[in-house]
């Protein structure tokens, strides 16, 4: 069967690599001028430092054949991702640990005497119904108004009051001193970059790319069946209304010498309008340069000409999703798949996993698909952790 692929990110790419190894031809769109998505990385002439290009992407899992597969196309690198925080003028480590409630009190509690001591700040809800409920159960006023809620607000533009509660239950809370960002089996970067890993998985003779090659509705007429990573109100022309997102602004800048010295910097104070600064280097660290790439993020609401990258996911999003799944499900020919198509955040083994999950299906069911290919495990409490 001829098979198109819209987009050449994570989810096209090795749904397209699984059918083409099987003697389907594969034809992917990909309106950038790169392939690897929201993954995209490469070299700054500059510095010669390999920049994530819509910030920071660490391949974390404890999925043992999502990982076996990766590294059948690339070399991959350990890498223990930490994340630090710029809070009126003091540099705390993130997620909230034991050193960062024992400095941000001027304490030296141990584990059971911060974890009293936090009790007694928290202010109890029985059924924390928002994300401002759960940090103040959880955590207390204090550490709430200091860590969260500012960028909180910046990340989500609006009150965390209005968020749901679900968001805050996926950070964690440790009282030791690890400072880990992740906490899972497998946790590393390729070494010659995100890019170069997908190239390789599209480096097959029944695999065709087209680049800078927007989607449009003809284009379906001509294929057997089609898998779309685009968003999924986009393939409706916006009928019913667009499906709200956050994007993001980056501001890149070179130092000549390490500015920040971490690969992430969070800025959590409200009156600071960006979220974090990302200094490239560190996500190299096998690696030496004399001057420094960094990147300074901003979000803000999502236009129609944005790239999207947070699906909001509140009530009104929801019924409205509702309703273009319903949609979907009534279309002949097509499956939705990735971030945009399913219009969830995921994280990339979850991509990898679910496209693997979409090919066998295809292929089980003679490639009648349906408009929506349910994960084949649990989606993971992890996902937008960093977003938060």
């Amino acid at each position: 069967m001829d098979v198109l692929i819209v987009g050449a990110g994570f989810s096209g790419a090795v749904l397209g690599r699984e059918l083409a190894q099987v003697g389907h031809k594969v034809s992917i769109f990909e309106m950038r001028d790169h392939v690897a998505g929201n993954c995209h990385t490469l070299r700054d002439p500059q510095t010669g430092v390999l920049e994530h290009r819509y910030g920071p992407h660490i391949f974390h899992t404890d999925d043992q054949a999502v990982w076996d597969y990766v590294q059948t196309f690339a070399t991959f690198r350990p890498y223990r991702h930490q994340v630090k925080t710029t809070i009126q003028g003091q540099v705390f480590s993130l997620p909230i640990n034991l050193h960062t409630i024992n400095q941000f009190f001027k304490r030296s509690f141990g584990p059971d005497e911060a974890k009293e001591f936090i009790s007694a700040q928290s202010l109890h809800c029985a059924n924390p119904q928002n994300f401002e409920q759960q940090a103040l159960n959880l955590l207390g006023p204090d550490l709430y108004e200091a860590f969260f809620r500012g960028y909180t607000h910046k990340q989500w533009g609006m009150e965390p009051k209005y968020l749901p509660a679900s968001i805050f239950k996926r950070l964690p809370v440790r009282f030791s001193y690890d400072d880990s960002y992740f906490f899972h089996r497998y946790e590393a970067l390729p070494e010659e970059g995100y890019t170069a890993l997908i190239t390789r998985i599209l480096d097959h003779p029944n695999i065709d790319v087209h680049l800078e090659r927007p989607f449009v509705p003809l284009h379906a007429k001509r294929y057997g069946h089609v898998f779309y990573s685009g968003s999924l109100d986009s393939w409706f022309n916006n009928r019913l209304g667009r499906l709200g997102y956050r994007t993001l602004d980056f501001e890149r800048f070179r130092s000549e010498h390490p500015y920040q010295g971490c690969a992430v910097m969070n800025y959590g104070d409200a009156d600071i309008p960006y979220t974090r600064i990302t200094e490239h280097q560190y996500f190299s660290p096998w690696e030496q340069h004399e001057h420094s790439l960094l990147t300074q993020e901003t979000p803000r609401a999502c236009g129609p000409d944005d790239i999207p990258y947070y699906p909001i996911r509140l009530a009104h999003e929801k019924a409205l999703l509702a309703e273009y799944v319903a949609l979907a499900e009534g279309e002949d020919g097509v499956t939705f798949i990735g971030r945009l198509g399913t219009y969830r955040y995921l994280d990339m083994d979850v991509c990898i996993r679910e496209a693997l999950h979409t090919a066998q299906v295809f292929l089980t069911r003679g490639g009648a698909t349906p408009a929506f290919v349910h994960p084949p495990l649990p989606m993971p409490a992890k996902t937008q952790q960093h977003a938060a």
